[in-house]
């Protein structure tokens, strides 16, 4: 296993819809064992393979919730399904409403997500399975998702937040394709 260096927004796979994953391989399972071990590095609770450069649709997470229950896995070819937002939820963005993404190291903004999903993929042993989650993790899972699709959360954010992020951004010189960055190294690549 070895950790793996994080594209950086600019990088042209994380805007790019990831390709379904045709067959578990060797191969896939080492991705995934070096996915998991990026994500603890950088430390983050969710890696994204485009992430790491590589244009398929699967993704790891990992967070413990405040009971101490460990939720941890692999999905692989995901769909995602998304409880509606209603009116209520259009108040002002609570402080647990940030976000954080690998891919824009260091900054945080605040995003309001769906408060429950129903996830379908397949485990890495091949077999597909069903995962409802809510609160944070539901917000873990619609993060990772979006990767998939060519999105990163900082594309979803409402004015003034989105100029200010995009403001950062160039200002660190990431809306370029080719920066990264390795866990455990403070240099940015690049």
């Amino acid at each position: 296993m070895s950790v793996l260096p994080i594209r950086i927004y600019g990088d042209a796979v994380l805007h790019t819809p990831a390709e379904t994953v045709d067959e578990i391989t060797d191969e896939i399972r080492e991705l995934v064992a070096d996915m998991y071990e990026t994500m603890a590095a950088a430390p983050g609770v969710g890696l994204a393979a485009p992430q790491v450069g590589v244009g398929k649709r699967m993704f790891v997470y990992g967070w413990e919730d405040e009971h101490g229950t460990e939720h941890r896995g692999v999905a692989i070819n995901p769909r995602l399904w998304q409880a509606p937002l209603v009116p209520e939820s259009f108040a002002e963005l609570e402080e647990d409403e940030e976000e954080g993404c690998l891919s824009v190291p260091g900054e945080r903004f605040e995003l309001r997500r769906s408060p429950a999903v129903l996830l379908e993929a397949t485990d890495l042993e091949g077999k597909p399975y069903e995962l409802r989650a809510e609160g944070w993790l539901a917000r873990i899972l619609q993060h990772e998702y979006d990767h998939l699709d060519g999105v990163i959360y900082v594309d979803r954010l409402a004015v003034p937040s989105h100029k200010q992020a995009f403001k950062i951004m160039r200002k660190r010189g990431w809306n370029v394709p080719g920066k990264s960055w390795l866990p455990g190294e403070e240099k940015l690549e690049g």
